[in-house]
């Protein structure tokens, strides 16, 4: 696959009105960005040799966190500095979908102040990471908003950063500090670790972990018995997993892969991921995003030139929509997202 540098996409973007920002016009084709590098025979078991990577919005600050609405058949995104959540449909393009969407504070609050990571529930209402208002926030299905967390033993959260469900309706979640205007040393900050956390269906907060500087993304296996944990540390590159015991909480971690050699590939760190029907985990980290089988060997990496922080199956569960610094994109794979 030809490589399009990063000005000739977004000139690209400029010339066939590709759904910018206040711009909903439809396209009939997409440009595309990066290649595809394949490290293990079994990533074609997973994509196609000859899939492309294509560029279907643009125009942003710092997209993250996509989720896709099965009944509506559209994909949600934030755009963090924004303070908004972004809608996208091939068929209705680019809206305002929340704003705003992580602070509604009346007090100057600082960069990344909007929502980063979002999942729909069972119910179809948007569950939210909110960095500027510090906590887990849903979307009612009237328009109101509820606070599912926003503390640990009286104490507000970091800046809640992604999310994963169990089928069980309990809650897993990271927050780390990349919500705080100063980060660790904001004044704000009422927590002297970042946690890996379990929220209860019945509202209980449970602390699983404090092992993790930064942890960021989470995901858990197809049989919902392993938790896989991202940290976004630049001393530590990695990614742990954990068994799920029986009461939702966690038993000893194990690294599941160390990206510290590819740092020096490109840029991002261990962010957003997701797992597929067979157990494989798509995750973005240093240069790209990863493709993990389930015993942590290599697959391949989705490399896009900039930086990607997350994604989300969509469409038929076969699509994995990828939000990459100031470009949302897609690729179509041959494998299957869980939930579908």
């Amino acid at each position: 696959m030809k490589t399009i540098p990063t000005v000739l996409v977004f000139s690209a973007v400029l010339a066939i009105g590709l759904n910018l920002f206040g711009n909903t016009a439809v396209p009939s084709n997409y440009p595309t960005i990066g290649k595809i590098s394949k490290h293990d025979d079994r990533l074609d078991d997973l994509i196609d040799k000859d899939a492309k990577i294509e560029v279907i919005a643009s125009g942003f600050v710092w997209t993250e966190g996509p989720a896709w609405n099965k009944e509506g058949g559209f994909l949600v995104f934030s755009d963090i500095p924004q303070n908004v959540v972004m809608k996208w449909s091939e068929k209705e393009g680019l809206s305002e979908f929340l704003r705003p969407a992580g602070y509604t504070g009346i007090v100057e609050h600082g960069g990344e102040s909007g929502s980063n990571g979002l999942l729909f529930d069972s119910m179809g209402r948007l569950t939210l990471c909110e960095h500027g208002d510090r906590r887990i926030a849903v979307v009612t299905k009237n328009g109101g908003k509820r606070t599912l967390a926003d503390n640990y033993k009286g104490k507000r959260f970091n800046s809640p950063n992604d999310l994963v469900y169990h089928s069980n309706g309990d809650l897993y979640f990271t927050d780390p500090i990349y919500g705080l205007p100063q980060r660790a040393e904001d004044p704000r900050r009422e927590l002297d670790f970042c946690g890996v956390y379990l929220r209860r269906a019945d509202g209980e907060v449970v602390l699983l972990t404090k092992d993790f500087t930064r942890p960021n993304g989470i995901a858990l296996s197809p049989d919902e018995k392993t938790l896989y944990v991202a940290q976004s540390d630049s001393d530590a590159p990695i990614w742990r997993s954990y068994p799920v015991l029986r009461d939702g909480t966690l038993g000893k971690g194990k690294l599941f892969f160390d990206a510290l050699k590819y740092k020096k590939d490109g840029v991002g760190m261990p962010d957003g991921m997701k797992v597929d029907k067979q157990g494989n985990i798509w995750a973005t980290g240093p240069a790209g995003l990863y493709v993990f089988s389930p015993e942590g060997d290599m697959l391949g990496r989705l490399e896009f030139g900039e930086h990607a922080s997350n994604c989300a199956w969509g469409d038929d569960g076969s699509t994995l929509y990828i939000t990459v610094d100031m470009f949302v994109c897609r690729v179509r794979t041959k494998a299957v997202g869980l939930g579908w």
